[in-house]
């Protein structure tokens, strides 16, 4: 699996300026390419390579192998928007944004991150320093800092390209790295986790992860983001950055703890398939919001990464009826559940809270389905 690492750069007064009057040519190189691949229509590597390679060189002044960089950047950028043009991300080909997107080139930030092969960046792991190609020649022993896991990560697995950085002033280095997987265990049982907007995730054991505070915070972040909004300012779109990084933390830490029980317990990770949910689900429009702002696809996301990064057994099973079947007695009716906190069964009696009992179903659902996946292959008669 591919895991990124980011190592801060500690670079002189001297250093810094090299190597921000680089990520500008380099960036100004990759605005010129991509506006001579959208007049020409070239959008593949070799064809706009061969267009404007002479002209990387010669006028913003980038070697051979940072403008064969740029180049890809180009080229890498276009089949991104390509992708999302496809799968429907910039809305119908009607829409303002879609018509934005398609009628004019891409450009590069100034200060946008700029990729480096091994050609033009490499790494002395002992003395903690890194050698970097600047507009104003190889830039020798500009410090890095790091953890020792991270030292240890990218001394053992690291592979491919690093990108330079530059984020209110300061200089990172985000590197690729090429881990194995671990070999995944034969699960004693499983966790079944049910994601939710109350409560964004409860396990079958009884462990409730609430969202109430994160809820909370998020109606206040759109509060303030509407009052902006009316200014017409920009602040508006920093404060949905800001919610976004929060959700993102939270979701970490619950996905890192759950993860964490299931591999100290020998246990495997169930949760529910819930693609396609706002397409399925109708509602107010005072519920929209909090229904498009809801991060379980993240943080299914992050508990599937983190069970394969730790060898932990992970699986999706059907979403149907986990909510209103009884995990003992197996009646299924709507209800089961006269609320949204509680459970309580028609047929048998059996009560509790509801999210508990739906990772209860999940989990039920999980050793069946791990059984039938890995029961042997019947022989031939």
């Amino acid at each position: 699996m591919k895991l990124v690492v980011q190592v801060k750069l500690l670079p002189t007064p001297e250093q810094a300026s090299a190597l921000e009057a680089t990520l500008r040519a380099c960036n100004r190189a990759a605005t010129y390419a991509s506006q001579v691949a959208f007049a020409k229509h070239l959008k593949d590597r070799n064809g706009l390579q061969k267009e404007v390679y002479t002209d990387l060189k010669a006028t913003f002044g980038l070697s051979a192998q940072p403008a064969v960089r740029a180049v890809k950047k180009v080229v890498d950028a276009y089949a991104t928007l390509k992708a999302n043009l496809q799968a429907g991300n910039l809305g119908p080909p009607t829409s303002k944004r879609h018509r934005r997107a398609v009628g004019s080139p891409i450009t590069f930030r100034p200060q946008a991150a700029q990729p480096f092969d091994d050609r033009c960046l490499s790494w002395q792991y002992d003395a903690r320093t890194v050698s970097v190609w600047t507009v104003d020649g190889r830039m020798k022993g500009i410090r890095f800092a790091c953890s020792p896991d991270q030292l240890k990560t990218l001394v053992t697995y690291r592979k491919g390209e690093s990108d330079l950085v530059q984020r209110g002033g300061k200089w990172f280095l985000i590197a690729t790295c090429e881990i194995p997987d671990p070999e995944v265990y034969e699960p004693a049982d499983w966790i079944g986790v049910d994601r939710g907007i109350v409560n964004l995730a409860t396990t079958s054991d009884g462990t409730n992860h609430q969202g109430r505070r994160l809820s909370r915070y998020r109606r206040w972040q759109a509060r303030k983001r509407a009052e902006l909004q009316a200014k017409q300012t920009r602040s508006a779109t920093r404060r949905a950055q800001k919610e976004r990084r929060h959700a993102t933390h939270v979701n970490h830490r619950i996905s890192k703890e759950i993860v964490s029980v299931a591999q100290r317990t020998g246990r495997g990770i169930a949760v529910e398939q819930l693609g396609g949910i706002r397409e399925r689900v109708r509602l107010r429009g005072d519920q929209r919001g909090t229904l498009s702002s809801w991060p379980f696809h993240q943080l299914g996301h992050h508990l599937a990464y983190k069970a394969r990064k730790a060898g932990v057994p992970f699986l999706e099973v059907d979403a149907a009826y986990t909510s209103q079947r009884c995990p003992r007695c197996g009646h299924t009716e709507r209800a089961n559940r006269p609320d949204r906190d509680h459970f309580r069964c028609r047929l048998c009696g059996l009560a509790g809270p509801a999210d508990v009992v739906a990772g209860v179903n999940v989990r039920d659902r999980a050793r069946s389905a791990w059984a039938f996946v890995t029961m042997p292959v019947p022989h031939p008669a």
